[in-house]
């Protein structure tokens, strides 16, 4: 048996076994031989999904040594990696070839497979999420079979895998629609929270790429944004000693005590916050787009975060604001706002819609469902769709009426996967049962 937590310890799972399949023969050999003993099989990423999407008692399948570029289309830029590619390893892999991802989130732990499977995504009201740029996955399914599947093979099986919790089968290869390198301008500075929101729109606009964070208790936010440069423009990064002090000591470091000393003293936290929006400070640089749409998180949280249509973001985070207010609660972590063009994704929570998401986190030794549970209601009456890798509250019967293609993705998934080879019981709380 073998005992694993998620990142933000917020999912715990003891397996039967653990597999590191080497190629695809012995993949499909290891699928074939857990048919025959009864058992299930899932697949594995980084761990950083905070619901128990990766849970079993049966095989955890580790993809780490299915990595690496399989091939390359420098023409066209599509690229081929192995599923469990680590999204920080691109940079190295695609760097060669003077490629580069669309866009990126801001953690680059995830292998690539995990990453497209959860529907991580960065910003920009002009980038979809990750499974946007997916062209092609290669996929072992569970009589045995690896297939490939795309946009003209197999499109529904395509449509419904790139967002697929790895309910489909195990991912092997996944490729992308890769960029020329580019780097970013990126502009970090703190504004007045309602100067942002009445002009949101518009302030999602002004640069390529646009996010920001809110501190409960505080009037200010920190807004970050990025613009697109030739890959030829002129460095000018974050000297290294800034970001020893601003990523390491100040975001890691010292907001590790800082959340450590509001769970001792919670009425300390609106102070401390104001101070951080006080002292922090505004910086601009330049740097190729992997240094900027990455940065380390280091302070273990629990996160749940909604998808809600972009024009109405201002209303439902302003209600969210006065729910703090009301119920009285100590939130030492920022709230973080990002934006994503709609898709054609199955399962994205930007399907047909252009986005923007509301993440909330919670420090992971304080409790923090009745602050998810009581926001969740909000942001679910407001339209909202939970990103499938965070945590949150419902179940496939209120998903459905959520997702047009919804009856779709089951009928996908009981084709190809009868026997709930690859279910858990979250996916049969979010998917339902198969069949």
């Amino acid at each position: 048996m073998k005992r694993w937590r998620n990142w933000g310890r917020s999912a715990d799972a003891t397996f039967a076994a653990v597999a590191t399949p080497r190629n695809e023969a012995e993949l499909t050999a290891l699928i074939v031989a857990t048919v025959r003993a009864g058992q299930r099989i899932r697949p594995m990423g980084a761990g950083h999904s905070f619901t128990p999407v990766a849970v079993t008692d049966g095989i955890s399948v580790r993809l780490d040594l299915l990595s690496g570029v399989r091939s390359v289309e420098p023409d066209s830029g599509l690229v081929t990696l192995g599923a469990g590619t680590r999204l920080r390893d691109l940079p190295t892999l695609l760097g060669p070839h003077k490629l580069a991802v669309q866009n990126l989130g801001d953690i680059d732990a995830q292998s690539i497979a995990g990453a497209i499977s959860t529907g991580t995504h960065g910003t920009g009201t002009a980038f979809t999420g990750m499974a946007g740029q997916v062209r092609g996955l290669r996929i072992a399914l569970a009589d045995g079979d690896i297939v490939d599947c795309s946009a003209s093979q197999r499109p529904e099986l395509f449509q419904a895998a790139r967002i697929g919790l790895g309910a489909f089968g195990v991912i092997t290869e996944v490729t992308l629609q890769c960029v020329p390198q580019f780097a970013l301008a990126a502009d970090e500075h703190p504004e007045p929270l309602e100067a942002v929101l009445d002009g949101f729109d518009d302030r999602m606009r002004s640069a390529d790429h646009v996010e920001f964070y809110w501190f409960p208790h505080t009037d200010r936010a920190l807004v970050k944004a990025n613009h697109r440069l030739p890959a030829d423009a002129e460095l000018a990064p974050v000297p290294r000693w800034r970001s020893l002090v601003d990523d390491e000591l100040l975001s890691n470091g010292v907001f590790a005590a800082t959340c450590a000393a509001g769970r001792l003293a919670p009425t300390v936290i609106p102070s401390i916050n104001r101070l951080a929006t006080a002292v922090v400070s505004q910086r601009q640089y330049t740097d190729l787009s992997q240094r900027v749409f990455t940065s380390p998180r280091r302070v273990r949280f629990r996160e749940m975060e909604y998808a809600v249509p972009r024009t109405d973001l201002p209303a439902v985070l302003r209600e969210i604001r006065a729910l703090i207010g009301t119920r009285g609660w100590r939130i030492s972590f920022p709230l973080e706002i990002r934006v994503a063009a709609a898709d054609d994704v199955w399962l994205s929570t930007a399907y047909q819609r252009d986005s923007a998401y509301i993440a909330l986190h919670r420090y992971f030794r304080e409790p923090f469902a009745e602050y998810f549970l009581a926001a969740e209601r909000i942001l679910t009456a407001a339209g909202g769709r939970p990103h499938w890798g965070k945590l949150h509250t419902l179940d496939a019967a209120r998903l459905a009426e959520k997702y047009p293609r919804f009856a779709d993705v089951r009928r996908v998934r009981a084709a190809v996967d009868p026997q709930n080879l690859f279910g858990n019981a979250y996916l049969d709380r979010v998917l339902g049962p198969v069949g």
